[in-house]
């Protein structure tokens, strides 16, 4: 039994699968979009379903196990060549699997990925024990505006299944070691391992995982490229949904053919 269910479609013209991750407290929902679009244009796509904080705290508490966990759900639907999209937690994932694997992963695109910054405040709470505490009523508020830039675009049943998540026990213990791997993550000596090609597409706006650091790190490193998506926050694929995807499009287009 792997660790994350997926969702995938394949084709026949032997393109390596384009994986979406899911993010550390939402679903494989978060890609509607993009996986919609690719899969009409023609691509192999996957998704991964579960939030990172509903796996095993041991595999969330990785970026090296949840990896190797998205790699084994790319093997259960027979893709041998993967391109890697992720948001969040998931960035580092994508970094750290290209490092690893560099003759199966053939490019990757990240978003709003932590490790150059501080945590942001999102209602969430670090006690002394490294446990993670919901802060009161505001966290819903605290949530959203963090994550969008403009209108909060998640339905009331997503946020609710957020919530209810976040209310479990075991997730938060997954989420507060989540959080430690973004800590102690080195992002920049990653990168250097990284020689497939690299999209860095960021919200102009996102407060969670600010721009800057990164639009000084990226050109750094050969082969990569970041796109700014204005009037956006936290995740473009939902909050500019056509045109996170037609970036990517164009980037796939590029690195693959």
């Amino acid at each position: 039994m792997t660790v994350f269910t997926a969702d995938h479609r394949p084709a026949a013209d032997g393109r390596p699968m384009v994986a979406f991750m899911s993010a550390l407290f939402a679903g494989g929902w978060i890609w509607d979009h993009p996986f919609a679009a690719l899969a009409e244009a023609g691509w192999p796509v996957l998704r991964t379903e579960e939030p990172i904080c509903a796996v095993d705290a041991r595999v969330a508490g990785s970026i090296e196990r949840l990896g190797d966990a998205l790699i084994e759900a790319c093997d259960a639907a027979g893709a041998q060549e993967i391109v890697v999209c992720a948001n969040s937690l998931g960035g580092l994932v994508a970094i750290d699997l290209a490092g690893r694997f560099p003759d199966r992963v053939k490019a990757i695109a990240v978003s709003g990925a932590p490790g150059l910054g501080d945590d942001p405040d999102v209602g969430l709470n670090m006690d002394r024990r490294g446990s993670v505490q919901l802060a009161g009523e505001q966290f819903r508020d605290r949530m959203l505006a963090a994550l969008f830039h403009g209108e909060p675009l998640f339905t009331e049943a997503q946020i609710e299944s957020t919530a209810e998540l976040l209310r479990q026990g075991s997730s938060m213990v997954a989420m507060a070691r989540s959080i430690r791997a973004t800590r102690t993550y080195q992002v920049d000596p990653a990168m250097d391992k990284v020689t497939c090609p690299s999209l860095y597409i960021w919200g102009e706006h996102d407060r969670m995982t600010p721009v800057e650091p990164w639009q000084e790190l990226v050109p750094r490193h050969a082969g990569t490229e970041l796109v700014t998506v204005a009037d956006c926050g936290h995740i473009p694929m939902i909050e500019r949904g056509e045109t996170y995807t037609a970036e990517l499009l164009r980037f796939l287009d590029r690195a693959i053919g």
